[in-house]
C-alpha cells in the first residue's frame, strides 16, 4: 500500500472517529450550548465526509445548512429559552435513562449495517439514466438536473415549505409587532464583528453569484448560494450596520415569494409549449433553469435569514 493511500485511510478513520465522538457528545452532554457547538462541528465534519465520497454538492449543503445555519437557529433558540425559561432542575444520572436508548441505537446501527452490506454489487442506481438525459436540459451537473428538471415538483414544494415555515415563525410575534422587524443587534457590538461585517459581504456576494452561475454545470446551486447570502445579511444585521427589514415591506415579500412564483409560472409555461407542468422546451431549457435558480437564491437567502432573525419584536413604523 502506497504512502498516499495509508495517509488517506488514516484520515478517513480519524474523520469517522471524530464524527462518532461528536455525535455521542451531542447526545450525552447536559450543557445545551456545548451540545449545539458540537452539533455545528459535527455538520462541518460531515461535510468533509461527503466531500471524501466525491459528493461535493451534498458536502456544500451539509456544511452550509446542516452545520452553519441550523446551528445558528439552535443557538438563537437556546439564548431565547435561557432568557425566558427557568433552568431545569438537576437530575442525577440513572443507568436506566441511557441504557435502553443505547441498546436501541446499537440495534438500529446493526440493522442498518446489515442492510447496507446486503446491497448487490454494484448497488442499484439511476445515475446512468440521469446522465443520459442531460442533453435534453442543456445542463452539465446531474444534481441540478435532478433538482430542477427530473424532480422539479419536489424542489418547488421544498421552497414553498420554507415560506410556510417563515410564516409560522412570524405568527409567533405579538399582535402589536406584526409586520414589524426583528431585533438582532446585541447591546454591545464587538469591534471585530463590525470589521468582519464590513469586509466579508462583498466576497460572500461574489461567491454566491459564482455558486449560482456554475451550479448548472459544476457543484453549486441555489441552496448553497442562498445560505451564503443569508449569512452575509445576518452578519450585517448583527453588527448593527443595517437593521432587520420590516416583515410588512412589499419589496421583501416580493423577494420571498418571487422564486417559487417564477417556478410555478415556468411550470405552467411547460403545459402550453412542452410536455406538461414543469417541462421545459428543450431549446431554452438551460436559460429557464438558470433564471429559476437565480430567483430561488434570493428567496432562499431572505427566508433563511429571517428564520434565524426570528419573529418580529418591534412594532412597524407608521
Amino acid at each position: 500500500m502506497s504512502l498516499f493511500w495509508s495517509i488517506s485511510l488514516l484520515f478517513d478513520i480519524a474523520l469517522v472517529a471524530g464524527l462518532i465522538a461528536l455525535a455521542l457528545h451531542v447526545v450525552v452532554t447536559r450543557d445545551g450550548r456545548g451540545a449545539i457547538l458540537a452539533f455545528i462541528a459535527f455538520g462541518l465534519l460531515l461535510g468533509i465526509g461527503w466531500a471524501r465520497l466525491a459528493s461535493v454538492d451534498v458536502a456544500l449543503t451539509e456544511a452550509a445548512i446542516g452545520g452553519g445555519l441550523t446551528g445558528m437557529l439552535l443557538l438563537r433558540a437556546h439564548a431565547h429559552l435561557a432568557r425566558h425559561a427557568a433552568p431545569p432542575p438537576p437530575v442525577a444520572p440513572e443507568p436506566r435513562r441511557w441504557l435502553v436508548p443505547a441498546i436501541a441505537c446499537g440495534l438500529v446501527t446493526l440493522a442498518l449495517t446489515a442492510v447496507v452490506l446486503a446491497f448487490p454489487q454494484p448497488a442499484p442506481s439511476l445515475a446512468h439514466q440521469a446522465v443520459a438525459s442531460l442533453e435534453t436540459t442543456g445542463l452539465g451537473n446531474p444534481v441540478t438536473a435532478v433538482l430542477l428538471a427530473y424532480r422539479a415538483i419536489d424542489t418547488l414544494l421544498e421552497k414553498i415549505v420554507l415560506i410556510l415555515a417563515l410564516v409560522g415563525v412570524w405568527s409567533l410575534s405579538r399582535d402589536a409587532a406584526w409586520g414589524g422587524a426583528s431585533q438582532l443587534q446585541p447591546a454591545v457590538v464587538p469591534e471585530p464583528l463590525v470589521f468582519l461585517a464590513r469586509v466579508l459581504p462583498p466576497f460572500g456576494v461574489l461567491i454566491a453569484v459564482y455558486e449560482v452561475w456554475v451550479g448548472a454545470d459544476l457543484p453549486g446551486g441555489t441552496f448553497q448560494a442562498g445560505t451564503i447570502l443569508a449569512a452575509m445579511a445576518l452578519l450585517v444585521m448583527l453588527a448593527g450596520l443595517r437593521p432587520a427589514p420590516p416583515t410588512q415591506a412589499r419589496a421583501l415579500r416580493v423577494m420571498l415569494a418571487g422564486g417559487p412564483a417564477l417556478f410555478v409560472l415556468v411550470g405552467f409555461l411547460g403545459v402550453a409549449v412542452a410536455q406538461g407542468f414543469l417541462s421545459y422546451p428543450e431549446a431554452i431549457a438551460k436559460p429557464l433553469i438558470v433564471g429559476i435558480e437565480a430567483a430561488l437564491t434570493l428567496s432562499i437567502a431572505g427566508t433563511l435569514a429571517l428564520l434565524v432573525a426570528g419573529p418580529p419584536d418591534r412594532a412597524p413604523e407608521p
